[in-house]
């Protein structure tokens, strides 16, 4: 779908001139400046650059991980930068998926009890069932009870993806997702991605240096310097 067929959808997540600088031994460092962005429910956004251009802080911003210096971040109509830690904490689990380039898989929980976990917290009856079946889609119900040390990193990076979609989030946010993982699986994960975030119609949020990847995302954002310097139609599908 591209970023055409979505202009009659409601804008899922606003910025509005959001800024972050810390202050450091050398003084105050600018990583966000004056930045405006709308993304709209459906839409798959890539945001590119170098390292050190502001990417990961800005994920982080708009997921609610961190606050901002100045400025406002409305997501699904609550604005973030007013809500206490334990607000924006209830936004991720109510909209939120997360998948990592280090997969962020807790070690001493099996496969199954990994992909468990968002719906246990969420008090869902069902969470067994529906992570077996979540972890079956990505093809891995044969590895339900091996630890992360006993999956390769592809492996380990499609739990991260059931655990992701299994409790079906209007945001997933993915921040290099492939970083950690050789050319081939890299592939398959991207695909297997996409797959499911059609499926589920989800708003995804991808930060990658993979500019064929980008490619495959509604828009495409370039950050330079903290600051967007370019917002341009990627895939139309």
């Amino acid at each position: 779908m591209g970023a055409g067929q979505l202009s009659g959808e409601p804008n899922l997540i606003e910025v509005f001139s959001l800024n972050k600088y810390v202050d450091t031994a050398e003084g105050v460092l600018t990583i966000l400046t004056a930045v405006d962005l709308a993304i709209k429910s459906g839409e798959s956004v890539a945001i590119v650059g170098a390292s050190g251009s502001g990417k990961s802080t800005l994920l982080g911003l708009l997921a609610g991980l961190d606050l901002p210096s100045s400025g406002r971040i409305v997501l699904d109509g609550a604005s973030l930068t007013e809500l206490s830690e334990d607000g924006r904490a209830d936004v991720r689990r109510r909209l939120i998926g997360f998948v990592f380039q280090s997969f962020q898989l807790i070690p001493s929980l099996t496969a199954i009890e990994n992909a468990m976990l968002p719906l246990e917290l969420a008090g869902r009856r069902s969470a067994r069932e529906e992570a077996q079946a979540m972890l079956g889609r990505v093809g891995l119900e044969h590895r339900l009870r091996h630890y992360p040390r006993q999956l390769s990193g592809g492996e380990q990076q499609r739990v991260a993806l059931a655990r992701a979609f299994v409790t079906n989030p209007k945001i997933l946010f993915a921040d290099e997702p492939t970083g950690n993982l050789d050319r081939r699986t890299g592939q398959s994960i991207i695909d297997l991605l996409f797959r499911l975030n059609s499926e589920h119609r989800t708003t995804l949020i991808l930060v990658t240096h993979d500019e064929a990847l980008a490619g495959r995302c509604d828009r495409i954002i370039r950050l330079d310097g903290g600051q967007i310097m370019s917002d341009a139609t990627g895939a139309v599908r």
